[in-house]
């Protein structure tokens, strides 16, 4: 089977393989979720609807056994096994429609969260290369202020230079 059936419980989302909980208003749960959910109220917890009667809640296999297949259609009549079937279409028709509306939910919340984060970088990003520009003029600065006492010193050496020569030359 391509698709896979899952909790009809946000919290759970467990894929569902062996068995599980059907419920006449097109839900299905994980035994551990129906234990204790249906335990505690009649009601769907995905809808709901009130569960009242026997047959509204039932465990199911996902994975029956060919006999169980033949028995449990044998002496049907062929009208009863299509509205058996065409209900069983319909119950997966409404699960693969679920699972398309809760995974459009989680798109757009991911793409809400990946703008918000995008936002965020955009103005560290902005921030930073503000910091940048401040940084840089603050080194070109420097820089300037660094070449200007490099001519200072040379200045001063050539001047230190000269006192020596005209020192030497008066001791001489």
């Amino acid at each position: 089977m391509d698709i896979e059936l899952k909790c009809n419980r946000l919290t759970c989302r467990t894929s569902l393989t062996e068995k599980a909980v059907v419920t006449t208003c097109s839900h299905i749960f994980c035994v551990t979720c129906a234990n204790e959910l249906f335990n505690a109220s009649r009601l769907c917890p995905a809808c709901e609807t009130s569960l009242t009667e026997p047959d509204d809640v039932v465990v199911c296999s996902l994975q029956p056994t060919n006999d169980y297949k033949t028995s449990v259609l044998s002496g049907l009549s062929p009208s009863t096994i299509l509205e058996i079937c065409s209900r069983a279409i319909s119950f997966w028709q409404y699960q693969i429609h679920q699972e398309n509306s809760f995974q459009q939910a989680v798109l757009r919340s991911v793409n809400d969260k990946n703008a918000q984060l995008q936002r965020q970088l955009d103005n560290v990003v902005r921030e930073a290369n503000s910091q940048i520009e401040l940084l840089m003029g603050k080194k070109s600065e420097l820089e300037r202020d660094l070449e200007f006492e490099r001519k200072k010193v040379r200045e001063l050496q050539e001047a230190a230079r000269e006192q020596s020569k005209e020192y030497q030359k008066l001791k001489v």
